[in-house]
């Protein structure tokens, strides 16, 4: 699995991420999702550089132009729900992507520890076509390696992007032992060395689900 962090290079994608990562801009749930969003675009855009290209014509009302364009079938999938804004970004840019979702959450136990819960599935057919699995943060990599193996379950994609704004170590290591398909990369913005006992990511941002929609049960 090839790793690309983007947050080594100088650009804007930067302030973005530290802004989701700031305390006090984070009591605005609409920034929040705004800059998650924002980031989705971006990654869209550096996604969009790998894809195959073809030249067509488009007939405008003075004449034709020649316009290099993607011929790739695209899939968004994200796992629910504080993806949602970063997938909303990204389909932003592929507008004519199709789109999946995946259910899966920590169930915790008295003792602090926790299992992956996967509920479900909701895709079209992924054979042949580009898969873009989306999840805010990569902590310990065992609910995005859960995802990525139900959605490939009985289908075949040409490639994998995998992408997780802000991610762990041991998230990132994690991924590369369970994840088994040599076209497959991982999109960061930030990669952290912490993990909490509660397997949070340090310094990371919190609970981003609850950043973008509200404290849950």
């Amino acid at each position: 699995m090839r790793v690309i962090n983007l947050g080594e290079q100088n650009s804007i994608l930067n302030r973005f991420v530290s802004e989701i990562r700031d305390k006090n801009i984070q009591k605005d749930p609409l920034r929040f999702r705004t800059n998650i969003e924002r980031i989705g675009e971006i990654f869209a855009y550096e996604i969009s550089k790998t894809l195959s290209y073809s030249e067509k014509e488009v007939v405008t009302p003075l004449g034709i132009a020649k316009s290099s364009t993607y011929d790739n079938q695209i899939v968004i999938a994200s796992i629910l729900r504080a993806a949602i804004p970063l997938h909303m970004g990204m389909l932003r840019f592929f507008d004519s992507a199709q789109n999946a979702f995946v259910a899966a959450y920590r169930k915790y136990k008295k003792d602090n520890s926790f299992e992956i819960q996967f509920e479900y599935a909701s895709k079209p057919d992924l054979n042949g076509k580009i898969l873009i699995l989306a999840d805010t943060m990569l902590a310990t990599g065992a609910s995005c390696a859960l995802a990525y193996k139900n959605l490939r379950e009985d289908s075949e994609p040409e490639y994998v992007h995998i992408v997780c704004p802000i991610a762990s170590k041991d998230g990132i290591e994690y991924l590369n032992k369970n994840v088994h398909h040599k076209n497959t990369t991982l999109w960061v913005a930030a990669i952290d060395e912490e993990l909490t006992n509660k397997s949070y990511i340090v310094p990371g941002l919190g609970d981003a689900g609850d950043l973008a929609f509200g404290s849950k049960l």
